[in-house]
């Protein structure tokens, strides 16, 4: 049995460093603020930003959270945005998504002052992550990287795949593991032979949004297997499950994610990070190293 990656337990000690963190800036009479934009309309954005919020309050920052009718146009949107990018109390803004199909996520995004994009999405953040340069990471896949480090202390020399390649989680991910020296391929829905690609990995990061497509007797023996998917399924009860098959992978995999407590709530926490990192930049202070 492959051992469990827990997800939850690191989270909470990377928001316990935070927390200290945030101490030592309030001693300099510097509060980070983090501002999360939602527009009503989708159940899941409203529990999401409202444990974003709980969160942010625990380790001692500044929440603000503004709430927009689901028929917002585009224009209000970007005007909430340049107000909080205006806003020198807030240091990291966060536009939760989906957007209605009124407004154009991408537009939206790139509004965003890049030294407060928290999420990591601005295309500025995104070429300088691919350029080697001082960026902020998008937050789950820098969750992925923290847990592979502290399982796999040295990633120099892997053969990693990611499946999936979404701007969110795939291509930034894929970035991440070739500055840590790993041999990185990318595969997705369409790729063909998906099966012996994967046979091949030391590491496989799922994160393609299909319940379990990734079987258990495709992983390599001893191989790390994060599991960014997070899916409803109905079999008897409803569940959450993965991207991978988890009860079989287990058997084989030398470390794993477990859906829900792996990934997930790794994901909150590099929000935090982020924005305790854009606070020190702006206050030009030296960056906590936390791995």
């Amino acid at each position: 049995m492959g051992k469990l990656i827990d997800g939850k337990k690191f989270a909470d000690n990377l928001c316990n460093k935070i927390a200290e963190e945030v101490i030592k800036l309030k001693d300099k009479n510097i509060i980070p603020g983090l501002a999360v934009v939602r527009i009503e309309g989708d159940p899941a954005s409203a529990v999401y930003v409202n444990m974003k919020a709980k969160k942010t309050k625990e380790v001692g920052m500044h929440s603000v959270t503004k709430i927009l009718d689901k028929n917002t146009s585009q224009d209000d949107l970007l005007k909430v945005v340049e107000e909080l990018n205006n806003d020198k109390s807030i240091n990291g803004i966060l536009v939760q998504l989906p957007l209605p199909k009124q407004i154009n996520a991408d537009s939206v995004i790139n509004t965003i002052n890049p030294d407060k994009d928290v999420d990591g999405f601005h295309a500025i953040n995104t070429g300088r992550l691919w350029t080697n340069i001082d960026s902020l990471v998008p937050c789950t896949p820098l969750g992925c990287k923290m847990l592979l480090l502290d399982e796999l202390k040295d990633l120099t020399g892997k053969k990693a795949i990611i499946v999936g390649r979404s701007n969110i989680v795939g291509k930034p991910m894929a970035s991440l593991l070739i500055s840590e020296n790993c041999t990185v391929t990318i595969a997705h829905s369409k790729t063909e032979n998906l099966k012996d690609e994967v046979k091949k990995s030391d590491i496989v990061i799922a994160a393609v949004g299909v319940p379990e497509m990734i079987k258990g007797s495709w992983i390599k023996p001893g191989a790390t297997v994060i599991d960014v998917g997070i899916n409803r399924i109905k079999n008897g009860k409803k569940k959450l499950v993965g991207d991978v098959e988890f009860s079989e992978a287990e058997k084989i995999a030398g470390a794993i994610t477990p859906v829900p407590g792996g990934v997930g709530p790794m994901t909150i926490a590099c929000l935090l990070h982020n924005t305790l990192i854009a606070t020190c930049r702006k206050n030009k202070l030296e960056i906590p190293k936390f791995f």
